[in-house]
């Protein structure tokens, strides 16, 4: 199974402008119901980036950030971690577990396309169960 057939497509993704402050973020993260929002490439040769909750934690709380003052660029996970559509999904799994991490954006071509989850994967894996 490839990436490009359980990923989220781009249409269904929440993003914010790197510029955005992180109150912004947390406003849109709130409102869409997500825990995290992908962050827009500054320019055409750019790199997409990721905002999640672990993110603002990390800014917020733990460094006594102030949420008015600092933008989504200074925290944001820039570029973010990402795939292809055409990758096999075990490896985007075994990806995400040797970097403990939840989220990968698909890009092609520095292109987005969408984003996988381990919410995703795991889906896959009850449906297959049943």
């Amino acid at each position: 199974m490839l990436v490009k057939e359980i990923m989220t497509s781009k249409e269904k993704l929440v993003s914010v402008s790197p510029m955005a402050t992180v109150r912004e973020a947390l406003k849109l993260m709130r409102a869409y119901k997500v825990r995290s929002v992908v962050v827009e490439k500054s320019s055409p040769n750019g790199a997409y980036g990721l905002v999640t909750f672990k993110n603002i934690l990390q800014s917020i709380v733990a460094e006594d950030g102030d949420i008015d003052l600092l933008n989504v660029y200074d925290i944001a996970a820039t570029p973010a971690i990402s795939v292809s559509t055409e990758l096999d999904v075990k490896y985007a799994a075994r990806m995400m577990v040797t970097n403990s991490i939840k989220r990968l954006l698909v890009i092609d071509n520095n292109e987005l396309y969408g984003i996988l989850t381990m919410s995703d994967i795991i889906g896959i894996l009850m449906d297959s169960v049943e």
